[in-house]
This record gives structure tokens, C-alpha cells and sequence, in this order.
């Protein structure tokens, strides 16, 4: 095989690996072909295997994390060793530890994989020299500060203000490929109930008969 066929295997398997995120921005705002080498040059693919940490508490945070194929979830264990989510991220969904990741301060927050798990990752030198090399980036990437922070505040509100089961009708509708694969222990760390309330909410809704359309 001569090398510049060698060359051209592996330009065909990075462009493949990165095709999900590629077409992740092309929803957003389409890419030309620059752009769509330094996403090939910045992100890097990473499996985490089932039950690996991504990020543990006290570590800093050096990745922006894009879910390819898998779910990761984001949570934290207080003082009494109770684990409470703060998010699930899913195919096409983007995680990590903003605050850790833009201050470089140790983080008080766990990420770790529920299924094996595929991502493309960015560290945080490679983000700001996107951001330097194609301001589109650094539009982009604020945006989605933007509606995680506009997420998590829904969550806080809720929390304060809603039912069980208007957070449990909630959840599914921001995670409704998330219902049938998720262990009902993680549902309920996430919507702040046990998991013996919540199999009771789960039956109670099932016997709830639905208005016809």
C-alpha cells in the first residue's frame, strides 16, 4: 500500500468519526470546508466504558464533552451519600463542569458513563483556539452555554415549585429516548424522589386514563 493511500484511510476514518458532530453544526449553521478541518483537528474521539469517570470530584475539568453514541450523566454525592443528577447527556447532547472547565478550578461535580459510551472531546486550549481561528465557533459554543443554563434553571424552578410528577412529565419530555434505557434508580436520583415513590407515580400514570385527542 503506498502512503498516500495510507494518508487517505486515515483522513476517511477521522472524517467518519467526527461526521455526527459535523452534521450536529450543519443544523446549527453550516460549516465550510475549513471549519470542518479544524473541527477533524481539535476534537478527539474517546470511549467510556460503562461505570468509567469522565470527571471525578476534585479534578479539574479539561473536556467539553459531544455524546456520540451513549449516555453520560453529571451528579453529585452530598454530605450523606445521597447522589443527586443534574444531567443526562445522550446522543447529540454536549456535557461537562462549565464552571471547572472556564475557571480551571477543581470540580465539586462527578461525570461517568451509564453505557459504554462514545464522545468527541475538546479541551479547553483546543476550544479557545477554535474560537481564534473561527469566530463562528465562539458564537456557537455561546449559544449553547446559553440553553444549558437556560435548562438548568427550568430544573431549579421546577424543583421549587413543581410536583413529582410534573418533574417525572418533564423528564420525558426533555429525555424521551432516555425512558425505556435508563435503570429507574437514575430517574429518580435525577427527579429528587426514591425510586420506591417513583415506581408508585409510574403505576398510578399508568391506570390514569388519557384525554382523546
Amino acid at each position: 500500500m503506498h502512503d498516500s493511500d495510507t494518508t487517505q484511510m486515515k483522513g476517511n476514518q477521522s472524517e467518519a468519526s467526527i461526521q455526527p458532530l459535523l452534521d450536529y453544526f450543519d443544523r446549527l449553521i453550516p460549516l465550510n470546508r475549513v471549519e470542518k478541518e479544524l473541527i477533524a483537528e481539535k476534537f478527539h474521539p474517546r470511549l467510556y466504558r460503562k461505570r468509567q469517570y469522565a470527571l471525578q470530584e476534585g479534578d479539574v475539568c479539561t473536556q467539553f464533552y459531544f455524546v456520540v453514541r451513549g449516555c453520560l450523566r453529571m451528579y453529585k454525592v452530598d454530605d450523606k451519600g445521597v447522589t443527586h443528577i443534574l444531567q443526562f447527556a445522550a446522543e447529540n447532547y454536549w456535557i461537562n463542569d462549565l464552571g471547572s472547565f472556564h475557571s480551571i478550578k477543581p470540580s465539586e461535580l462527578n461525570i461517568d458513563a451509564l453505557e459504554d459510551t462514545m464522545v468527541l472531546q475538546i479541551s479547553h486550549k483546543d476550544l479557545i483556539e477554535l474560537y481564534m481561528q473561527a469566530p463562528k465557533f465562539d458564537r456557537i459554543f455561546r449559544v449553547l452555554v446559553e440553553n444549558s443554563f437556560i435548562r438548568l434553571q427550568k430544573r431549579l424552578l421546577q424543583n421549587i415549585s413543581s410536583t413529582a410528577e410534573e418533574r417525572y412529565q418533564s423528564f420525558f419530555e426533555v429525555y424521551p429516548h432516555l425512558s425505556n434505557r435508563l435503570p429507574q434508580v437514575q430517574i429518580a436520583a435525577f427527579l429528587g424522589i426514591t425510586p420506591e415513590f417513583l415506581s408508585r407515580l409510574r403505576k398510578r400514570l399508568s391506570k390514569t386514563p388519557r384525554a382523546k385527542s
